[in-house]
């Protein structure tokens, strides 16, 4: 989502392509009448009702966001663009706070007590996040993209079939053909040109805009194929007119948008910096960029140690130069027709690793993994997990999405990814992206239980990205040499990220020489460089640094339990009881391992 005002209010819901979890619901339809999870404590009760306050304030501007996550209502209705949208908003959120607080000071519950922490302090960053937008950024909207995602999050399959001819109303309004609704794409233009004349404020990075230009006919398309596939009857009217609004507003944006388009794609340091805390970075970038570069070298040296062995192993020329190995093993690529089948091999494969050494505990279900559209790679050009509605979930799966390329800028050129589609590149995806990564993560805390306030509210990068980094790095000793070699170059790409985004976004390098630190020393494909430094540079400053700092806070605190434990440590059970909580930042994650997980351990 664009960087305006709004996107601020439910950055931690949309900043990202992971999701979050719900409390638990009725018994799923793909499980076992014992296999339904217990009724939730009472204390998460307690605590879901204090939380309806902030989602529905989110819903009201957003609902886009409530209806993706399950709460029932707001199928039909759309984003709120109107004048003062952030006034408006911050003014709403003002009073959610302060309800919460007044929650807070009445509460006795401790687990209640730090939900309510958790939430109050979410709508605070809520409101100083839109407080900077509006002080410094000009607010633009890629229109196209949030219609194509405002229909997607109703049409597809894990999504009841009842709830999706609501996608059409939700259409209709976005066009202007339902009743108080005026076109999204005329919100969007009044919103930038109200600010236009303000020559403080700082305009999109021009790049950015000439990709969300080059996909809105992406997107379009993309929807015109979801109301055919999924055979939504008397949409023809509103499809025509949207594909009209939308050739409109791209004609208005090269008009009115691109002159005010900034060359530079260095945000303001306090934007910046307020993107780190939202993605839950809590030291300065200085010191991130030191750790990284230090990780980056002995994850290099990793993996020169390893080169011969995998090149025995698969056969290659001896060497022990890893990125000759890398090219090796990109060679080993799946065609379209048998990637999917190959992928489902591996998570059986992993699947069966974790149940033998006892790493997680897994559910009895299947997990859903497939190819992404070319409107869902514009959108999301990287690697996965589609989520889960979170609330009234009745048996809903997240899926592991993965995207065959990199959608052309305004060039025109097709960039087609190598990274993905090899066959060892499959099993850290796999690990990372679907268990015992994200989707082990989420349908965990679906299935079990947690707190709209651990899921939803205490949501950000570091808590999901860094179990998912850690997740690859447990299966790794498991793995075959190719994979192992995959993985390791991975988590180089993550050390690199961690480096990179605020080098970049400082100024102490170059775009170029941060490409060529991708390609050459990292081993990536020119497409998944360019979808990196898009990241770091416009589509989501900042969040890339997440994976390399969540992972290294898991570490240090599965370090210190062992130590405690000694003997006494039982791996499954740890993770387990990491999963358990939620989305927890990694102080709290860490009191909760301290204070209930190590005594309980120790008294055994």
């Amino acid at each position: 989502m664009s960087k305006r005002s709004l996107a601020a209010i439910a950055a931690f819901a949309l900043s990202a392509p992971v999701a979050f979890a719900a409390p638990p619901s009725s018994a799923k339809p793909d499980l076992r009448p014992d296999q339904a999870p217990a009724p939730p404590p009472a204390w998460v009760v307690q605590s879901n009702g204090y939380a309806q306050v902030l989602l529905k304030t989110l819903a009201e501007f957003n609902p886009e966001f409530a209806s993706r996550f399950g709460l029932p209502g707001y199928d039909d209705k759309v984003v709120d663009m109107r004048p003062n949208v952030s006034e408006r908003s911050r003014a709403a959120l003002t009073k959610a706070r302060d309800t919460l607080q007044a929650d807070l000071a009445k509460t006795t519950d401790s687990n209640v007590r730090e939900d309510l922490e958790i939430m109050i302090h979410a709508a605070d960053r809520f409101i100083e996040s839109s407080k900077l937008q509006d002080q410094y950024m000009l607010p633009y909207t890629d229109v196209g993209q949030t219609i194509f995602q405002g229909e997607f999050g109703l049409l597809q399959d894990q999504v009841a079939a009842a709830r999706r001819p609501h996608a059409l109303a939700r259409l209709q309004c976005y066009v202007g053909m339902a009743p108080g609704c005026t076109p999204v794409t005329k919100e969007a233009e009044a919103l930038f040109e109200a600010k236009v004349g303000d020559k403080k404020l700082l305009g999109p990075y021009r790049a950015e805009v000439e990709q969300n230009l080059a996909n809105t006919k992406r997107y379009a398309d993309g929807i015109r194929k979801l109301y055919a596939k999924y055979k939504i009857d008397g949409a023809g009217p509103a499809l025509d007119t949207l594909q009209k609004q939308l050739d409109a507003y791209s004609a208005w944006v090269k008009s009115t948008v691109l002159p005010r388009a900034r060359a530079d794609a260095r945000l303001p340091e306090a934007v910046y910096a307020d993107n780190l805390k939202n993605v839950g970075i809590d030291i300065p970038p200085q010191e991130l960029v030191r750790q990284a570069e230090q990780s980056f070298m002995e994850i290099q040296s990793e993996m020169e140690t390893l080169a011969p062995y995998v090149a025995k192993a698969e056969g290659f020329a001896p060497t022990t130069d890893y990125r000759a190995v890398i090219k090796d093993l990109k060679k080993q690529q799946l065609d379209r027709n048998n990637i999917e089948p190959y992928y489902q091999t591996v998570i059986d494969k992993i699947e069966a690793i974790i149940r033998e050494h006892h790493l997680v505990t897994l559910p009895q279900r299947k997990m859903i993994m497939r190819l992404a559209s070319e409107a869902e790679s514009a959108a999301q050009p990287a690697p996965h997990m589609d989520p889960p509605p979170l609330i009234n979930n009745h048996g809903e799966r997240g899926s592991f999405v993965l995207p065959l390329g990199n959608p052309p800028s305004g060039n025109g050129k097709n960039e087609a990814y190598d990274d993905f589609t090899c066959k060892a590149c499959a099993w850290t995806l796999t690990a990372h992206e679907g268990r015992p990564g994200h989707e082990l993560q989420f349908s965990a805390m679906v299935e079990h239980g947690v707190s709209l306030a651990r899921s939803l509210f205490a949501f950000n990068s570091v808590n999901v990205e860094g179990w998912a980094l850690y997740a690859e790095w447990m299966m790794v000793p498991y793995e075959p040499a190719g994979g192992q070699m995959i993985a390791l170059q991975l988590r180089l790409l993550r050390a690199a990220r961690a480096f990179l985004d605020p080098m970049l976004n400082l100024g102490l390098i170059t775009r170029q020489r941060a490409h060529d630190i991708l390609v050459n020393d990292v081993g990536i494909s020119e497409a998944f460089a360019r979808e990196e430094l898009d990241r770091f540079m416009f589509r989501s400053p900042g969040q890339a640094t997440a994976y390399f700092y969540g992972y290294s806070r898991i570490l240090q605190l599965r370090a210190r339990t062992e130590i405690a434990l000694g003997g006494k440590f039982d791996l499954q059970q740890f993770n387990d009881f990491i999963l358990s909580q939620g989305l927890l930042p990694p102080d709290q994650l860490a009191e909760a391992v301290n204070q209930q997980f190590i005594p309980a351990h120790a008294a055994q």
